[in-house]
């Protein structure tokens, strides 16, 4: 319990200015993003027309997120948006999972990861809106009805990114929680193991799909 809110932190001054890095998360950042580059060495360094496994499972997630892309944004806009929802859903569910390792934490319950992601999210989609309606066509939308709507629309597009990174923010560390709350009460015998399994596969699996399909919901709705 005494590792609840712990946060190992690098503090840069830069004038009146100070610059707060969380360590664990960076640290955790980069490990999901070193097995990410490892799987996609290995599961493309020996294609074959008979697969192994690395390359079928590598198949499947590409295929799958394509087709998805390819539903909500059509077969133009699939080959370039694709790699991005693709990405994007395999960096958040191995984040995700990261917790079910001793001694390694989700960089996803760290409300910067998911937001930045959110962040990121929105602008590409309002970037893909303006680039494929123009500037006054993709202005207008915010008007419409009347112009008076224009308030309220801008509060709807900044709602999005709040709610799609609490959201994730709020699922992982409810569950980091809950497992380290249970662990301390049952001397990590009893439940842990089913709630890693639980949290870490399940519900992370599933809040990656989520944040991965709202993120093109979103990229969908500005360019049509």
């Amino acid at each position: 319990m005494e590792d609840l809110g712990k946060i190992h932190q690098l503090i840069i001054t830069i004038g009146d200015w100070q610059l707060v890095f969380n360590l664990d998360t960076i640290l955790m950042t980069w490990i999901t993003i070193g097995v990410l580059l490892a799987f996609g060495v290995l599961a493309a360094r020996k294609r074959s027309a008979v697969p192994g496994r690395l390359q079928i499972l590598g198949e499947l997630v590409i295929d799958a997120f394509y087709g998805l892309t390819e539903d909500a944004l059509g077969k133009k806009l699939a080959p370039k948006y694709a790699p991005l929802i693709c990405a994007l859903f395999m960096f958040v569910v191995v984040s995700n999972w990261l917790g079910i390792i001793p001694h390694l934490h989700e960089p996803t319950k760290d409300l910067n990861t998911p937001l930045s992601l959110g962040l990121m999210g929105f602008f590409i989609a309002h970037y893909a809106g303006i680039r494929t309606k123009g500037l006054k066509e993709y202005s207008k939308a915010y008007i419409d009805p009347m112009f008076f709507m224009l308030p309220l629309n801008l509060i709807g597009e900044i709602a999005k990114v709040v709610s799609i990174s609490f959201r994730l923010f709020g699922n992982i560390m409810g569950g980091s929680i809950i497992i380290l709350v249970v662990s301390y009460l049952s001397f990590n015998l009893i439940l842990p193991p089913f709630l890693l399994a639980f949290f870490g596969l399940f519900v992370g699996t599933v809040q990656a799909f989520v944040f991965t399909m709202l993120t093109l919901v979103y990229i969908s709705v500005q360019v049509q």
